[in-house]
């Protein structure tokens, strides 16, 4: 019997630390030659494997996968395509098993978050249907910090680690200006649902007192009036008031506080700016001076300051999904398992996806303060070990080189292309 070749794909919003997973799995793939071939990258995420474009991984250099450790974005491109339910759309399934079986895929790898798991079981369960089984491994990866049964997500401590340091650095300018010039800033910040991103900024909090003076969570419905108090009673005191929001705060009857009356390809409501909507709410009511600020791309791509725990983690749950193929395992997903005491540590280890698909992870209260403005120190002592260490590139005329991958296609062995 010949050996099955493997499937890799990125999914959704990418991170800085996405490829360091993608260079887990490929490396841990070439020391598994005995059982698996060749090692194929989906072109754009699952679109590659929907239009069978599929690229040779064994034609990039050992040195250039190597370097995906430290590369941000999605190296082999990513994107925001759902498929639909099986119900809705078997077409969809069918084309990807007919994908794999035409390249001799027998197993899936599939980088991404919530909707990824999802669409990781069903080809799987689909597989064992249609007569052509398909070992299905999810490997988790999202900022958002959102995935279940998992301590936390490959890509959330380098992000936390930038949100806590723009918003310490920005805090320095504010507060060295706040007596003729700004006296808010707002930073906002990812986080639709949870709101672990906007934690994070809490961790630029040195000592009682220190900026961020307040954080909006998704989690704590938004009142407008005890937090338009808490901006003026902060002012009054030090000066300044320095402001973390996550996108998806929500009012009270549970609707977005920056709704743009639009959605993305995975349905999710697009939201339309909470940190200008908070900006316009201060200066109408209170009268001060602000400026605002959107983190957006940059707090997901900044591999220049990458937390060197995310990394190792990233690259370890790449290199475990491979693991568990290879001895035969299905429909799981490796997980970060942190281990109990004062010192931290984790290690890897796995759970179902049919308890992942299409769960979140919210912030739970205990880790969010009385007042609903900051974190207790449970949370703290949660978020502070996953922005440890640096891992920095390596730079050449002062900025960081990164890799770049030849990304040659296979040739395409069937005879229709599918629209998607």
């Amino acid at each position: 019997m010949s050996k099955k070749n493997a499937f890799y794909a990125q999914s959704g919003g990418v991170t800085a630390v996405i490829n360091a997973s993608a260079c887990g799995v490929i490396e841990a793939a070439r020391v598994n030659q005995d059982k698996i071939g060749n090692v194929y990258a989906g072109l754009n995420g699952i679109l590659g494997a929907l239009r069978e474009e599929l690229i040779d991984v064994g034609q990039e250099r050992a040195e250039d996968i190597a370097a995906l450790r430290y590369t941000p974005s999605g190296a082999f491109g990513s994107c925001r395509y759902k498929l639909k339910s099986l119900e809705e759309n078997r077409a969809e399934y069918a084309r990807l098993i007919a994908v794999f079986k035409a390249h001799n895929i027998g197993y899936f790898f599939y980088n991404g978050g919530g909707d990824s798991a999802d669409t990781c079981l069903k080809v799987s369960q689909l597989s064992e249907t249609m007569g052509y089984p398909i070992q299905a491994i999810h490997i988790p990866k999202t900022v958002d910090n959102d995935l279940p049964l998992t301590d936390n997500c490959p890509g959330f401590g380098s992000v936390a680690k930038y949100v806590a340091v723009s918003t310490q650095e920005a805090a320095m300018d504010v507060a060295s200006m706040c007596a003729t010039s700004t006296k808010v800033f707002i930073l906002e910040v990812m986080g639709r649902h949870a709101g672990w991103i906007a934690a994070a900024g809490a961790l630029a909090q040195e000592q009682e007192g220190d900026a961020p003076h307040i954080i909006l969570f998704p989690e704590v419905p938004f009142d407008r009036e005890r937090f338009l108090a808490k901006v003026q009673a902060t002012v009054d005191e030090k000066g300044y008031c320095v402001i973390v929001a996550s996108e998806g705060v929500q009012n009270k009857d549970g609707t977005f506080l920056a709704d743009a009356g639009t959605t993305d390809a995975f349905g999710h409501k697009q939201l339309g700016g909470v940190a200008p909507t908070l900006a316009t709410m201060i200066k109408s009511t209170l009268g001060l001076k602000y400026h605002w600020a959107l983190a957006d791309y940059l707090q997901r791509a900044a591999r220049h300051i990458a937390s060197a725990t995310d990394v190792e983690q990233a690259y370890a749950v790449g290199r475990a999904a491979v693991q568990m193929a290879v001895a035969g395992k299905n429909a799981i997903m490796p997980a970060i398992i942190r281990a109990e005491g004062s010192e931290y540590s984790w290690s890897v280890g796995e759970v179902p996806l049919s308890q992942v698909a299409n769960v979140e992870k919210f912030m739970p209260g205990e880790y969010i303060s009385e007042d609903g403005f900051g974190i207790t120190q449970k949370g703290r002592d949660y978020l502070l070990p996953l922005i440890q260490g640096e891992d920095y590139p390596p730079y050449k005329n002062g900025i960081p080189r990164y890799a770049r991958l030849k990304k040659h296609l296979v040739e395409k062995k069937l005879a229709a292309d599918f629209k998607a």
